[in-house]
């Protein structure tokens, strides 16, 4: 049985601007994507608010995108303490050693030629695939590339968003 959202949507819908733009911190790093999220309450249901967080993302500038991307720690290494990072990066945490060693050697490629950490939601993957994605990514225009890190972080946030309206980790 999945838990119930109403409680949690209704402090989200009521709660003051401070309070729920830090809840929203928790999911993205950028300051207009929370905005632009906290501008629409109040949401009626889990989609829509998870649909606003899709169109912010979408609606987010080159320079709000990478603030948002480097809210995000690199790959294979969580930020230390924080344990929505090391869930995320689970696969990484399980890989062999090899695989460790060709990912991060593949992420500093990858950070070399975009400027910024690889990003991708690795909810799910194994260190092996989240190795491969690296590898397959390098060989992308920057143009395709950064479509596809605004794909990913908008898979991100609706991960972060569900888990934390899920969980009822989306009040103080």
């Amino acid at each position: 049985m999945r838990p119930s959202t109403e409680p949690v949507l209704a402090w989200f819908n009521t709660a003051d601007d401070a309070a729920a733009h830090a809840a929203l911190r928790e999911v993205c790093a950028s300051a207009e994507w929370c905005a632009a999220v906290l501008a629409r309450r109040p949401y009626p249901d889990p989609e829509t608010l998870l649909n606003a967080a899709d169109a912010a993302t979408a609606g987010l500038g080159a320079a709000e995108l990478a603030a948002a991307v480097a809210g995000h720690p690199p790959l294979g290494s969580p930020t230390p303490g924080d344990a929505v990072s090391a869930r995320e990066q689970r696969g990484m945490a399980d890989a062999s050693e090899q695989v460790r060693a060709e990912t991060a050697a593949l992420d500093r490629a990858y950070r070399q030629r975009f400027g910024h950490v690889f990003l991708i939601c690795a909810t799910g993957l194994t260190g092996e695939q989240l190795r491969d994605a690296v590898r397959a990514r390098l060989g992308n225009t920057p143009e395709r590339e950064s479509e596809i890190v605004r794909a990913e972080l908008g898979r991100i946030n609706r991960v972060r968003l569900t888990r934390l309206i899920t969980e009822g980790a989306l009040r103080p």
